[in-house]
C-alpha cells in the first residue's frame, strides 16, 4: 500500500448511550477502568490490571500489570469535556508508530451519540492493513462494553 493510501486510512466507529454528554464522558475516562476490556485488548491481558486515562492535556494514556509494570498506550493531546477527547494511540509498540484517536461526545436526543475516529496509520509501519481490520473489529467490541457501561 502506497504511503499517501496509508495516511487516508480512517476507522470511524459511533454508539449511542443512554445518558447525556457529561456522563458519557466521564464513564469513557473516569470510569474507563470499570469496562475497558483488558482481557482482550491490552498489552499485559491476563496480567493487566487496571487501564488509566489522566484527565487533561498531556496525560498519560496506560495499563498497568499486576507486577507493577506499566505500558503506555498513548497521550492525551485535546481535554474538552464534555463534547472531545484526543489521544495518539501505541498500546505495545514505540511511540514513533502512534495513530491518533478522536472521541466526540454529542448530544442525540435523550442520549449521546459518541464518535469515535481512529487515523494516522502511516505511522505504524509494516502489517498495517491487517492492523486495521483488527481495529475495525476492535473498537466495535471495545464501544460495546463502554456502551453497556454508560447504561
Amino acid at each position: 500500500m502506497s504511503e499517501q493510501a496509508v495516511g487516508e486510512l480512517v476507522v470511524r466507529k459511533s454508539v449511542t448511550v443512554a445518558c447525556g454528554p457529561e456522563r458519557a464522558f466521564r464513564v469513557f475516562t473516569e470510569g474507563i477502568a470499570a469496562w475497558w476490556p483488558l482481557e482482550t485488548h491490552s498489552v499485559g491481558e491476563k496480567d493487566a490490571e487496571t487501564v488509566v486515562l489522566e484527565g487533561r492535556e498531556g496525560g498519560r494514556f496506560y495499563e498497568r500489570l499486576r507486577s507493577g509494570e506499566e505500558h503506555d498506550w498513548g497521550h492525551v493531546t485535546v481535554w474538552d469535556p464534555p463534547s472531545r477527547l484526543s489521544y495518539t494511540w501505541y498500546p505495545g509498540r514505540g511511540q514513533g508508530t502512534a495513530g491518533e484517536v478522536e472521541m466526540r461526545f454529542v448530544p442525540d436526543g435523550a442520549g449521546t451519540r459518541v464518535e469515535l475516529e481512529h487515523r494516522g496509520w502511516e505511522n505504524y509501519g509494516p502489517g498495517v492493513d491487517e492492523m486495521v481490520k483488527r481495529y475495525e473489529t476492535g473498537w466495535e467490541h471495545v464501544l460495546d462494553r463502554y456502551a453497556d457501561s454508560a447504561a
